[in-house]
């Protein structure tokens, strides 16, 4: 049985690539099964995660031949749900870089990252009403804190797909480069992110996951053992002896 997902490691971040050609990368469970054993790894070992598809492609969806099948128990199940807020709950930031197709379940995942990237050709949405079901793995709750709650309807209502300078102008991806480029602009970003303090990073993402009835008493308690961490004084003894210079 082949790989959906081929990974590079480093001991600060890990690559993971969408690998299925035949199926333009398409979602199916064994691409499921290899997400939750990736987030088992990154939750015992956090690093920053950057996430995206071979072949000129993110992810064109859901796989539609497995997805037909499925069945009322299957849906309460939240097979795609899981894996993605599971993504999305990863204790370092998560990076997509997507080039070509994001569609569908594929939308979803890169929904579920902390920062999305995308080359010129970029097209991004949900059709899941034209085939008779919804965007049921995160889009409806993730993608109105995205874009907001009127863009959020249109996309999600129309099946409307965005190319790559709508999806920037309405802030669903911060940038747009070109293809040859988009993992290098991914890792410059992990570069900048790793350069911080990983316990404070950390801090931030919790911080930024939580609702809004914990704030602002999470950022306190938060804020409050970094106060006597080691690294804190470490870090600003050193920028203070900097600008002293």
């Amino acid at each position: 049985m082949s790989e959906r997902l081929t990974t590079q490691w480093s001991d600060d971040r890990v690559v993971a690539t969408l690998d299925r050609p035949s199926t333009r990368n398409a979602i199916d469970q064994q691409t499921i099964d290899e997400l939750h054993a990736l987030c088992a790894e990154l939750e015992s070992e956090p690093r920053v995660l950057i996430l995206t598809g071979a072949g000129g492609v993110f992810a064109s969806g859901a796989d539609i031949a497995q997805l037909r099948e499925r069945t009322a128990a299957d849906a309460l199940a939240g097979i795609n749900t899981t894996a993605f807020r599971r993504i999305r709950e990863l204790p370092m930031p998560v990076i997509a870089a997507i080039d070509g197709y994001a569609l569908g379940g594929g939308a979803e995942l890169a929904y579920a990252a902390d920062i999305r990237v995308g080359s010129p050709t970029l097209k991004i949405g949900n059709p899941e009403t034209g085939l008779g079901i919804i965007a049921a793995a995160g889009a409806t709750w993730r993608l109105p804190e995205i874009v907001g709650e009127a863009r959020a309807a249109e996309l999600l209502l129309t099946g409307r797909i965005l190319d790559a300078d709508t999806a920037l102008a309405w802030g669903l991806v911060s940038a747009v480069g070109p293809a040859d480029s988009l993992l290098a602009e991914a890792h410059a970003i992990a570069d900048r992110i790793v350069a911080n303090d990983p316990l404070a990073t950390m801090h931030t993402k919790r911080a930024l996951l939580a609702p809004a009835s914990a704030h602002p008493t999470i950022e306190l308690e938060l804020q409050a053992e970094l106060f006597e961490s080691p690294e804190k004084h470490r870090r600003m003894t050193a920028f203070l002896e900097k600008r002293a210079r």
